[in-house]
Order: structure tokens, then C-alpha cells, then sequence
């Protein structure tokens, strides 16, 4: 087993342990007690777990989500693959808010090359973004949230309630057909609801893994959704509850290419 396939292992066992021990995971995992160290020490400097002697106890809460170092191993293949879909759905020339999180980053990463004007909610889309040739940046102030550097706060939210997108790309930390789109943090949430409320289309990229979790914040129902764009996990009662209520779901297939995305049409930016 590779190290990061690994440590994602050792992240699901920590979701439902509240303790973890060097020699089980050594055995479970069939590498060396010295391997396990190592990971744990990796996950420890993540803020994930407290190291103890013989293993390490769980730091994660039920009502808090895994630090965004954490989150950017977990489906990185589908989540590349999820930002490529969800570029080739933008047209040259829209407004596009562009939520904070792991998968709205690979997005920002498919855009590069595209004639839009972006509005990221995370320093680390701004920075991909950053000397894009045709991307006009636009940021939206106020502070910016420890760990994950989202904006967040109430200068953020005014800036957004400012503005008109014909696209907001929203990332969320859960999905499901009973509780809609949900969120862990709760300032993150009013940001969501915001952009959602000043965008004409909304999209949202995740990853298949999110249809098994609820967050803390309850964000919208799905009738405010238009499109979901996810992978092949999309568990069947859940797609056929998306399509039900109206929402567009495109699902990428895990064999499908990489290739840059191409737009056909042309669109006038709103701002």
C-alpha cells in the first residue's frame, strides 16, 4: 500500500476510533512499525492526531472536518477529473464565483487557460490563479479563515451580495437527498447561502465520498441547485434523488481522460 493511500486508511479508522495503535495498523497494513510511526507523526503535524505512546489518539471532531492538507490526498484522481468537468461546462466570458476547499481547487487549476473573471473564496484558488493570461482576478476582502484560508466574515459576504455571477462553483463538506447541501463551518455557510442567492447557475463539484457524510450547517435544499458533477461513487438513490428534484447530474467516469477543457460558446460577464 502506497504512503498516502495509506494514511487515508488510517484517516477512516480515525473517523469512527477515538484511538489508533502502531502495532495493530503495522499488522493490518503489513508495513513496518517505524512506517506507521512516520504517518502518524505526518498526521500529527496536520492537527489530526495527538501522538501517544504505542499509537495516537483521534483529534478529529464529529462537527469539525479534516484539515484541507488532509482532505487534498483524499480522491485527488476523481477530484482533478470533477475540476476538468466542471471547467468545460463554463463559457468563455462568464462571471464565475469560485468557492474555497480541495476540489474547487482543481477547478481554478482547469481555468488557467480561460477568458473569465473569477472570484475564489480561497487564497489558494487566487494564488493558481494568479498571472492566469486571461483570467480577470477579482477578490472579495475580509478575513481570511485559519487553516483553510477561505474568506469569510461579513465583508465577504457583502462583497458577494454586491455582485451577480452567471456561475457559482460551490464545494460542500455534505450531500444528500434528506438534508441537502451542507457545511461544517458555520461563517462558511453564509457565505454559500450568499453566493448561491447571487449567482444565475449553480454548480456543485464533489467528490462521491460527500453523499455519506451531513455537516453541522445546513446550506440550501437541492431545489437551489442546478448541476452536480461528481464521480462514479454517486451512491444510485442519491442520483435518482438529484434528478428528481431538477438537478443536472454529470458523472465522470474514472477511465475518462484528462484533456483541456474547450468551450463553444461565448458569454458576457456579469458584475
Amino acid at each position: 500500500m502506497e504512503s498516502a493511500d495509506r494514511i487515508r486508511a488510517i484517516m477512516n479508522a480515525l473517523r469512527t476510533t477515538d484511538s489508533v495503535s502502531v502495532a495493530e495498523l503495522a499488522l493490518a497494513y503489513g508495513v513496518s512499525e517505524m512506517t506507521i510511526r512516520r504517518d502518524l507523526d505526518e498526521l500529527a503535524q496536520q492537527g489530526v492526531v495527538r501522538r501517544v505512546r504505542g499509537g495516537a489518539l483521534s483529534l478529529l471532531l464529529r462537527g469539525e472536518e479534516p484539515p484541507f492538507g488532509v482532505r487534498e490526498r483524499e480522491a485527488v484522481d476523481a477530484k482533478r477529473r470533477i475540476g476538468a468537468e466542471v471547467a468545460a461546462l463554463l463559457a468563455d466570458g462568464e462571471a464565475v464565483l469560485l468557492d474555497g476547499g480541495t476540489t474547487a481547487l482543481e477547478v481554478a487549476r482547469a481555468v488557467r487557460e480561460r477568458r473569465l473573471t473569477v472570484l475564489p473564496l480561497a487564497l489558494q484558488a487566487a494564488q493558481e490563479l494568479t498571472g492566469a493570461p486571461r483570467v480577470r482576478l477579482v477578490l472579495p476582502g475580509g478575513e481570511v479563515r485559519h487553516g483553510e484560508l477561505n474568506f469569510v466574515g461579513p465583508l465577504t459576504e457583502t462583497s458577494i451580495r454586491a455582485l451577480r455571477f452567471d456561475t457559482a462553483v460551490i464545494g460542500c463538506c455534505g450531500l444528500s437527498a434528506e438534508h441537502g447541501l451542507t457545511a461544517h463551518d458555520l461563517p462558511e455557510v453564509a457565505i454559500k447561502q450568499a453566493a448561491i442567492a447571487s449567482a444565475r447557475r449553480v454548480v456543485v463539484a464533489c467528490d462521491s465520498g460527500k453523499f455519506t457524510r451531513t455537516a453541522f450547517g445546513a446550506v440550501c435544499g437541492l431545489d437551489r441547485l442546478d448541476v452536480v458533477v461528481t464521480d462514479e461513487g454517486i451512491p444510485r438513490d442519491q442520483h435518482d434523488a438529484l434528478t428528481a428534484a431538477g438537478v443536472a447530474v454529470r458523472i465522470v467516469p474514472a477511465s475518462a481522460p484528462i484533456s483541456p477543457p474547450v468551450s463553444t460558446a461565448d458569454s458576457s460577464a456579469v458584475t
